[in-house]
């Protein structure tokens, strides 16, 4: 392997170590190449979204631009076409190096396994819908967003982890959408601070909170039964997920499982908080994380498949 292509693989590594530390934990356990592999799906996604977020709100059409301009230059990789860029093609020219570092991996990545081009396409879409979109009137609409910006990477990265029946992308689905739901149920306050509210309309509707309330950060019982309601859900979400690790390669079970683990303990947080998502952001520590391993590597062991 070149060199160039392994420091394109070590940024991407470097990028998901600094912004995905549960992420990076549990993929330590991967075998090495599928662990190197799923770290240019991150830095891309990570990439994608952190220009988003630099454009801002206030200018949808720049957001388009952008969006657009990775869509094409992902199309070429796809394509096996990247060249030297010039004066007829400058749009295509990656912003950074680092953003060439990330396409560099990608190109790599696809010559050892067969991501669909429609999944990174998706997620582009879902980070686009940040800027268009405020609200969610129904769990139906929410669960497009949650399927594009995060069910794409877990199916995207399960054509890493290896799987036995494709019935087993139905789980990886389900397992973004939890994990979607856990980022959305710990960010209520960083959300509503850009003036986001990703809890479905409907639902605060159905437990009688205002918008202000949310803005307020105001909890009362009505806000505690609803947190209950969503953590239910999401919870529901994660037990679906992790029907399917069975039909995963032996090797990458655990990594899941643990993945999956780490990340659902966010909701066992936010109920030791007594669901106070303004005060303090749930979190799980290293230690929490360390005193796991054993009882979940016995678990990771002893899956079976079963039809949900």
């Amino acid at each position: 392997m070149s060199n160039r292509i392994e420091s394109a693989y070590k940024y991407c590594e470097s990028v998901t170590k600094t912004h995905a530390k549960s992420f990076y934990f549990a993929a330590k356990f991967l075998p090495k190449s599928k662990r190197r592999a799923v770290y240019p799906i991150y830095a891309f996604c990570r990439h994608v979204d952190d220009e988003i977020d630099e454009i801002g709100d206030g200018d949808e059409s720049a957001a388009v631009r952008a969006v657009e301009k990775w869509k094409r230059q992902l199309e070429e990789v796809f394509e096996n076409k990247i060249q030297k860029t010039n004066g007829a093609n400058e749009d295509r020219k990656p912003k950074t190096k680092n953003q060439n570092l990330v396409f560099t991996a990608w190109k790599d990545l696809l010559e050892n396994y067969k991501i669909p081009p429609n999944l990174p396409l998706e997620l582009m879409q879902g980070v686009l819908m940040d800027t268009q979109i405020k609200r969610y009137e129904t769990f139906d609409e929410l669960y497009i967003y949650c399927y594009r910006v995060a069910s794409t990477v877990g199916l995207m990265s399960s054509e890493i982890l290896g799987y036995s029946d494709v019935i087993a992308l139905r789980y990886a689905e389900a397992m973004g959408v939890a994990m979607q739901l856990t980022n959305i149920l710990r960010d209520v306050k960083e959300d509503a601070a850009m003036n986001r509210i990703y809890l479905p309309q409907e639902d605060l509707r159905k437990f009688d909170i205002s918008e202000r309330q949310i803005f307020s950060g105001e909890i009362n019982e009505n806000f505690v039964e609803m947190m209950k309601f969503q953590i239910a859900r999401a919870r529901d979400f994660y037990q679906t997920g992790e029907q399917g690790i069975a039909l995963l390669e032996k090797d990458s079970r655990f990594t899941v499982l643990l993945a999956a683990r780490i990340y659902s303990r966010i909701l066992d947080e936010i109920e030791r908080q007594n669901y106070d998502v303004f005060s303090r952001r749930a979190s799980t520590t290293f230690s929490q994380k360390i005193l796991s391993l054993p009882k979940i590597w016995r678990e990771a062991g002893s899956f079976k498949f079963r039809v949900g």
